[in-house]
């Protein structure tokens, strides 16, 4: 074995490995008598629709794979054949150990060795059919990023910088290397090199196996073959390569060493697709020239589906041919390749020495020697943290927009509620716009639950493979959200405070400060929840706003805790508005020298106010007598603390509500952490 550095584009070094056939024996993924079935339910299309008698509805059983053997070799690309619904995503999400072992039956190995799940993780890669990525990254910044995630700290930077360097040129991207990776609102690199771009970031450590799900799909011809000359030169690099594929150019089928051609879960082809044409002439279907023979065996397959007896012949005959082909070369050769492949754990060591599968760090499995994740925490933590300030600058107008209704809801409350003063219409005025605030900081929120959910594809991608811990993402998504949540809360402080009109001076606008912040901080965590939870972006968003709705009208305002319903108590308590709520009235009512329903008050807002004033006092007067107590026209009735038992705020200080919301944030930040632990695990059941 030789290693040496070669000369790329632009003059960037990158690792070249050149390995002799001979010196070490290859990496052999076999599987054997693959089966999957599912239940599938028999539901009505409309929920209320009258069944039909004597139909019975329940489950039924759909076979997905049925009994398919192969094996990949080391340096070989394979790829899977078949038309829509013929297994070809389930065997390579089979074969990619993202399907429960419970429901999988038959065996799949590495060298003969069964793998284990969190090995598999490391020394592998999975590319999906869709292209997840951040869409105001550029390409070198993308692959830079995952560089940081899956090269290890003992690797420098200036080496980790070569190998993107390198890679931007074995993808072909050069030209594309300082553009962003775009969406559907910013122009960005074309769909060919977003999906190279996807492959990139998952090959960067060199994984001794890479799976990947249709990468063709939505690709141009000439896109399409680029892709899979990528594919090829990572196999020849030394890694096993299996794609599933539709419909393959006679070029692109050049280009690959194993096909397995699937239909209804089963294999009606294995083999090289050089030996297609003698397949079918030896079946009787004899492939015409210049016609591409992977279209012909798909037309051929559905004209067989359709026939009555399906595709049965043709699996027999697969199996006869195959048996024959094994006599003509001298039995199996997978007996063979068993015989002289490395035990697992000396060939994965053998493959890192020789520069594959770049990793050490922290996590190591020392039953198999390889580390669980390439970085310790803290790394990652900065990294994340990195990569999502960098995003979130590059697209201002949604902290526009979220500063604009912020701005603007503080205005329309200013000027609506401008300087109060302590008259009883001021008082229900304050509780007013208290509540009001409060309630736009969480719907303020809720906007946050398109970006989560987004995020969160990308997030089960990358942590699917361990690029990074699950708790590094949640802490650096926290940690980042906190100087946008910390400009809001100023902004909306700034605009309605002393507008308002609002208690306490200095001292008093600095609390209603941290209570808007504490608000944020809870909303914003409450969002993170729903997008975890609810993966649909339409569902979390229209659910989202209902719950916030539930808590601004059970948080005490509309009716007031001691005159609420004892079976709607419970949500009272759990109300996000409530704590906030309760918090800021404290602040504004607990002065002891403020009167805010003085004698002549009394009259206010009641059929009486019309009255003069002679008259107001002489009722005074007499009220006085039958209550036994002087009463004049500047006799405080109601003080702030009456206000508050009125209000029913009677339970909390104003800093213990104030820690009760910061802790209602960190309670949803631990559930936002467990449903994508516990909820992105990515796997079929």
């Amino acid at each position: 074995m030789e290693i040496e550095e070669l000369p790329c584009e632009e003059h960037h070094q990158i690792l070249d490995v050149h390995i002799a056939g001979s010196s070490y024996p290859p990496f052999v993924l076999s599987f054997k008598n693959l089966t999957y079935d599912v239940k599938v339910s028999t539901k009505s299309g409309f929920p209320f629709r009258w069944k039909k008698p004597n139909v019975s509805s329940g489950n039924t059983t759909k076979s997905l794979l049925r009994g398919i053997s192969g094996e990949a070799k080391e340096g070989e690309t394979m790829a899977i054949l078949g038309a829509s619904g013929s297994g070809k995503s389930t065997l390579i999400d089979a074969l990619a150990n993202r399907i429960s072992k419970q429901s999988l039956k038959g065996s799949i190995t590495l060298n003969g060795e069964v793998l284990d799940s969190d090995v598999l993780k490391v020394i592998s890669a999975y590319v999906m059919q869709d292209d997840l990525l951040f869409p105001m990254l550029t390409v070198e910044e993308t692959l830079m990023f995952s560089a940081e995630f899956r090269l290890p700290r003992s690797v420098s930077k200036s080496k980790k910088k070569a190998r993107v360097q390198g890679l931007i040129d074995q993808l072909g991207l050069r030209n594309a290397a300082k553009t962003v990776i775009g969406d559907e609102g910013h122009r960005g690199v074309s769909g060919g090199e977003r999906r190279r771009v996807s492959i990139g970031i998952d090959i960067i450590h060199d994984p001794i196996l890479l799976f990947l799900d249709e990468p063709t799909s939505g690709l141009d011809s000439t896109s399409a073959l680029m892709v899979v000359k990528v594919l090829q030169r990572i196999a020849e690099s030394g890694s096993i390569v299996i794609m599933s594929i539709h419909q393959p150019s006679s070029r692109i089928l050049g280009l690959i060493d194993r096909l397995i051609i699937l239909s209804q879960g089963r294999t009606l082809y294995s083999g090289s697709p050089s030996n297609l044409p003698q397949f079918f002439s030896d079946f009787g279907h004899p492939i015409p020239n210049n016609e591409n023979p992977s279209e012909f065996a798909l037309d051929l397959i559905r004209e067989l589906e359709g026939t009555s007896s399906g595709t049965q012949i043709l699996f027999e005959f697969n199996k006869s041919w195959k048996a024959s082909s094994m006599d003509d070369n001298g039995g199996d050769d997978t007996i063979s390749n068993r015989r002289c492949t490395l035990p697992l754990k000396d060939a994965i060591a053998k493959s890192i020495s020789r520069g594959k599968l770049v990793s050490g760090g922290h996590g190591a499995n020392h039953s198999s020697s390889v580390p669980s994740f390439a970085n310790p925490f803290y790394i990652e933590l900065m990294v994340l943290s990195k990569r999502l300030l960098t995003n979130s600058r590059r697209m201002p107008a949604k902290f526009a927009v979220r500063l604009g209704t912020i701005t603007v809801t503080g205005i329309v409350l200013a000027t609506m509620f401008w300087q109060l003063d302590d008259s009883p219409a001021g008082v229900q005025e304050r509780l007013g716009c208290i509540s009001i605030s409060i309630a736009t900081i969480f719907f303020n929120c809720i906007t946050e639950v398109p970006t989560f959910i987004q995020e969160r594809y990308i997030f089960m991608r990358e942590t699917a493979y361990n690029a990074y811990r699950r708790s590094s993402y949640v802490l650096a998504r926290s940690l980042t959200h906190i100087p946008l949540l910390f400009n809001l809360s100023v902004t909306l402080s700034l605009i309605t405070f002393w507008t308002v009109g609002l208690a306490g001076g200095i001292p008093g606008f600095l609390f209603f400060f941290v209570t808007i912040l504490a608000s944020f901080w809870a909303g914003s965590s409450f969002a993170a929840f729903i997008s975890g939870l609810i993966p649909d972006v339409f569902l979390a968003f229209v659910s989202g706003i209902a719950i916030v709705s539930y808590f601004l009208f059970l948080c005490g305002f509309l009716v007031a805790r001691d005159r609420l319903p004892k079976y709607w108590l419970w949500f009272h308590y759990i109300s996000l508005v409530k704590y906030p709520y309760e918090a800021i009235l404290q602040n504004e009512f607990l002065d002891p020298t403020k009167c805010f329903v003085l004698g002549v008050q009394l009259f206010d807002q009641s059929a009486l106010a019309t009255l003069p004033a002679p008259v107001k006092s002489e009722l005074l007067e007499s009220l006085g007598r039958v209550v036994g107590r002087n009463i004049t026209r500047s006799t405080c009735l109601t003080t702030g603390k009456d206000i508050l038992k009125q209000q029913g705020i009677v339970e909390l200080s104003k800093w213990k509500c104030v820690w009760v919301t910061v802790a209602w944030g960190f309670f949803f930040r631990i559930l936002f952490y467990l449903t994508l632990l516990f909820g992105s695990k990515n796997k079929r059941k």
